[in-house]
C-alpha cells in the first residue's frame, strides 16, 4: 500500500491557488480515474485507488497547510505505514511554474507544510514531488502563494499537473523512485 498526499488549504477561497497545487494534482488524478474523495477521516479527505495491482490512498489533509503533519501522522498510524511509504505533493516557489522536482528525502526548504510533516512523523525520509509556482516579484510570499495562477501561467501549470500525474503513475508502475526521479527531474515543462 502507498499513500499519496497532496498539500493545500481547505475552503472555496483557496481553490486553485498556488499553495493548493498538491490538491490540484490529486483532484485532476481523481477525475481522470473516476474517483471521489470522502471524509474527513484522520483529518483528511480520502479516496482509494487500485492501480497497477496495488492499493493507493490519495489524501488531502483538512488541517490547513501549516498543520499538515497532524493528518499525515494520523494516516501513517491508521494504515500502519512508514514515512518511506508516502509521497507528498506540494508547491515550490524556487521552481518555474509547472516544473517538477522529485526528491527522496531532505529538509523542509522553508515550506511550512513539509516542516509540519517532518515534525509530526519525526523523519525527513519521505518522498516529495514539488511543483513550481515561481517566486513573487512584487508581492509578499503569503499573498503570492494564496493567489491564483495568471492566464499566461495556465498552460504551464496544467502541463505541470499532467507531468505530476505521469510521475506518480510511473513510480507506482516501476516501484523505483530513483528511476522516477531520473525520468521526470530533467523533463522540459
Amino acid at each position: 500500500m502507498k499513500l499519496v498526499i497532496g498539500l493545500g488549504n481547505i475552503g472555496k477561497e483557496y481553490e486553485k491557488t498556488r499553495h493548493n497545487t498538491g490538491f490540484m494534482v490529486l483532484d485532476q488524478l481523481a477525475e481522470q480515474e473516476g474517483l471521489a474523495f470522502s471524509g474527513p477521516r484522520q483529518e483528511a479527505m480520502l479516496t482509494k485507488w487500485f492501480y497497477h495491482q496495488q492499493t493507493v490512498i490519495l489524501a488531502k489533509p483538512t488541517t490547513y497547510m501549516n498543520e499538515s503533519g497532524r493528518s499525515v501522522a494520523a494516516l501513517l498510524k491508521y494504515y500502519d505505514l512508514s514515512p518511506a511509504d508516502i509521497l507528498v505533493i506540494h508547491d515550490d516557489m524556487d521552481l518555474p511554474t509547472g516544473q517538477l522536482r522529485l526528491r527522496q528525502k531532505g529538509s523542509a526548504g522553508g515550506h511550512n507544510g513539509i516542516k509540519s510533516i517532518i515534525a509530526a512523523v519525526g523523519d525527513e525520509k519521505f518522498k516529495r514531488l514539488r511543483i513550481g509556482i515561481d517566486h513573487p516579484e512584487r508581492q509578499t510570499v503569503v499573498n503570492w502563494v494564496l493567489s491564483r495562477f495568471s492566464k499566461n501561467q495556465q498552460p504551464e501549470i496544467m502541463n505541470g499537473l499532467d507531468q505530476a500525474i505521469a510521475a506518480i503513475k510511473f513510480w507506482l508502475e516501476t516501484d523505483d523512485f530513483a528511476q522516477t526521479m531520473n525520468e521526470f527531474n530533467h523533463k522540459e515543462k
